[in-house]
C-alpha cells in the first residue's frame, strides 16, 4: 500500500494493489495476501515440544544401538535407566513415515496427532500410517528409476 499527496497537496491518493478474479458470474478483488477462494491457507505450525522431544530422543536412542553402544532397546533401556517398554515404544517411533517425521518437526503435524496415539502402536507400513493419521500418499515415481540411482 502507498499513502502519498497529489501534486497540488489537495487530495490524498492511496494505492493498493489488488488482484482481480473472476468466479462464474462474480468478479473478486483480492489483496495481495488474501488467498483465492480455491486455494488452501497455509497450514499453521504448532510444535508439540513432547512428540518433538519424544521423536528426537527415539532417533539419538537408535542410533546409539545403530553404533554398537548398546545391543538393543533393552540394554539402552538399563544404560539410560528409564523402563524396558518405554525404551522400546519410543524407539519405535524411528518406524515413522519420514514425511510424518517432517512434520513433526516443523510442528505442522493434525493437531491429534500426540505421542500418547503414537506410543499405542501404529502400522508398520508407511502408506498405512500416512492414511491413519491423514497424510496425503506421495505420488508415485514415473522417472524410472529405483531409489533415485541409474540402472
Amino acid at each position: 500500500m502507498h499513502i502519498a499527496l497529489n501534486p497540488d497537496g489537495t487530495e490524498l491518493v492511496v494505492t493498493i494493489p489488488a488482484v482481480f478474479r473472476r468466479r462464474g458470474s462474480r468478479r473478486l478483488i483480492l489483496a495481495p495476501d488474501v488467498p483465492l477462494l480455491d486455494e488452501k491457507p497455509a497450514p499453521q505450525t504448532k510444535v508439540d515440544d513432547v512428540l518433538l522431544k519424544a521423536v528426537v530422543k527415539a532417533f539419538h536412542w537408535q542410533e546409539m544401538i545403530d553404533d554398537g553402544r548398546y545391543a538393543d532397546s533393552h540394554d539402552l533401556a538399563a544404560g539410560e535407566k528409564v523402563d524396558r517398554s518405554y525404551a522400546s515404544r519410543v524407539v519405535r517411533l524411528t518406524l515413522l513415515a519420514p514425511d510424518i517425521v517432517e512434520a513433526i518437526l516443523d510442528g505442522t503435524q493434525p493437531r491429534d496427532l500426540t505421542l500418547e496415539k503414537l506410543i499405542r502402536g501404529f502400522p508398520r507400513l508407511w502408506s498405512e500410517q500416512r492414511r491413519l493419521y491423514g497424510f496425503p500418499q506421495p505420488e508415485p515415481d514415473t522417472s524410472g528409476e529405483a531409489g533415485g540411482r541409474r540402472p
